[in-house]
């Protein structure tokens, strides 16, 4: 048994009050954005990215849009060191580009730092200490006053230092376990590290908030984002920054509020890598943007690019519902989605609508990479006609009536049920042509010619199991004289309830489709489809298919 009596929250409620931000209800502009991947995500990985992985990486980041990138904890290994080291000392650093480097405020560690950096044409000392009550408690069993000692004396060695090495130094503070610690007292400890960096408008300092570990719903973290916001010294010359951990799974909730509540700046990673449960996802926050018609500032254009290069680099898996990336995310099986998705972008095609607007699908697959036929609609037991005959119309440019996209239906479902699996658009194609397209046998139409006499004549050659016959009969069209003359040969009583047409290719030599729904004397129904240069001969192959279906 569980014993829920062992957890009360750990988290330190602000004061009421700060809490305007709940005014709002989307997000106005883009965050500034700087990737961790290289430094949170790279130390929470199995096996840590090599020399080589990590430049790749930072390319892809690059390529991407972020323009702040932490690199990583250069004193915490000398792949870190020489990773840093590489980038400087061959230029890889694009001028719009910041890097930024993590240090403990311990001297050593933050001299390493300094060595590492040394020559970078524009990076962010990222420094910090823990100030929650359990860290204080258990860990460095020292008073508020020691702890804020460590905040103060970490900031005027970075400060020194930055003056004696060479390089263009910004700076950033995070008051570590924030989320576990009294708001004003981390209020008080940021502020006695402004007071000795002394932050100006042209050169502002990072205020790093982070949800270290994820303690309280994100409404509480919202609102003591608030009320730093209200309270930091310097403010003109403070970036708030939020860094969102997901132990509680509401890391994009968390990031998403703080932004509403005063964050300027957001600490992520690509895919929610990182320690534990992860980073806050970069991809979920930027695309959420996206979808309501906020620039985000960051490409994710080429989805599957990125994708394939993230899990090659970090043998991570990308879980197929990851929003906006995974591989399902977009696909609908039921049946009545499909038929949703497939009226909704006919909708679009014929109103040539410009704003996404499609059923179940948040955004415009294409805008990402994704394509309509191999991620949207899936194909397997659980699917209906109207998303069948979207695949066969997207793929293959078959535009079937709608009872014979049940009748299709029925057979695709069948084959997915019995064999267990999805099946592909090729499959789906294959089960239309095999019980539906231009079936000759037992019977078959050899010739037909037409004369118009009392109507329309036809003089029809058939072949039914092996024997020819030559039939003549009337109709009042070419079909209808032919499907006649079919009756009269072979006995049969049928009726022609339903025929289509269209062009299935373009250019002087395309091909036309017809279909055809025949209703029986017993009033069952079946169905055939025919495809020729001729649109006659077309529509005469769609008749003698529905016939052979019987």
């Amino acid at each position: 048994m569980m014993d829920a009596t062992k957890y009360a929250p750990g988290y330190y409620p602000v004061p009421a009050g700060y809490d305007s931000w709940v005014k709002k209800d989307h997000i106005e502009k883009a965050p500034a954005w700087c990737s961790v991947d290289l430094r949170d995500g790279n130390q929470a990985l199995i096996v840590p990215m090599s020399l080589e992985e990590k430049l790749e990486f930072f390319q892809m980041l690059v390529k991407i849009g972020f323009k702040e990138i932490e690199v990583g904890f250069p004193a915490a290994s000398d792949t870190e060191y020489e990773f840093l080291r590489t980038l400087i000392e061959k230029n890889m650093i694009p001028e719009d580009v910041t890097v930024q480097v993590l240090t403990q405020c311990r001297d050593h560690i933050i001299r390493k730092t300094f060595e590492a950096v040394k020559g970078a044409p524009r990076a962010v000392i990222h420094f910090y200490n823990s100030t929650s009550v359990a860290q204080r408690e258990q860990v460095f069993h020292k008073s508020k006053e020691e702890i804020k000692q460590i905040a103060t004396d970490g900031a005027k060695l970075v400060k020194q230092l930055s003056q004696e090495y060479e390089g263009n130094f910004l700076f950033e503070y995070s008051p570590e376990s924030f989320t576990g610690t009294e708001v004003d007292y981390a209020v008080d400890v940021c502020n006695a590290v402004l007071d000795i960096m002394q932050p100006t408008p042209d050169r502002p300092m990072i205020i790093n908030l982070p949800v270290t570990v994820e303690m309280s719903m994100p409404h509480v973290y919202a609102n003591q984002i608030e009320y730093c916001d209200k309270h930091l010294k310097y403010r003109d010359s403070v970036i708030i920054s939020t860094h969102p951990h997901n132990d509680r799974g509401t890391g994009v909730a968390c990031a998403e509020l703080a932004v509403l509540a005063g964050a300027q700046r957001v600490e992520c990673c690509l895919f929610g890598n990182g320690e534990r449960t992860g980073n806050v996802d970069a991809v979920t926050l930027a695309m959420n943007m996206y979808s309501h018609g906020v620039d985000p500032k960051l490409d994710f254009s080429d989805m599957p690019d990125i994708c394939a290069t993230y899990e090659r680099v970090t043998r991570m898996h990308i879980y197929e519902r990851t929003p906006y990336a995974g591989q399902l995310v977009f696909a609908a099986f039921s049946g009545s989605h499909q038929d949703a998705i497939a009226k909704g972008m006919a909708f679009r095609k014929e109103h040539g609508e410009h704003r996404w607007t499609c059923p179940y699908i948040p955004v415009d697959p294409h805008d990402i990479g994704r394509t309509y036929d191999a991620d949207v609609i899936r194909i397997n037991s659980q699917s209906g006609k109207g998303g069948i005959g979207f695949v066969l119309e997207q793929n293959y440019g078959y535009n079937l009536p709608p009872k014979m996209r049940e009748a299709l239906g029925y057979k695709v479902k069948s084959v997915s049920d019995h064999s267990h699996k999805e099946l592909s658009a090729n499959e789906v194609l294959h089960i239309f042509e095999d019980a539906f397209l231009n079936r000759c046998k037992p019977l078959n139409v050899l010739e037909a010619h037409f004369a118009q006499v009392g109507g329309i004549t036809a003089t029809v050659t058939l072949e039914l199991n092996g024997q020819r016959k030559v039939v003549t009969s009337v109709g009042n069209g070419r079909l209808d004289a032919v499907a006649n003359a079919i009756q009269s040969a072979t006995g049969m009583e049928f009726h022609l309830e339903t025929y289509s047409e269209h062009s299935l290719d373009e250019g002087s030599t395309s091909r036309a489709a017809s279909y055809v729904g025949l209703v029986w004397g017993d009033n069952t129904v079946t169905w055939g489809a025919g495809t020729d240069t001729d649109i006659i001969v077309a529509g005469i192959k769609a008749l003698v298919s529905a016939i052979n279906n019987k």
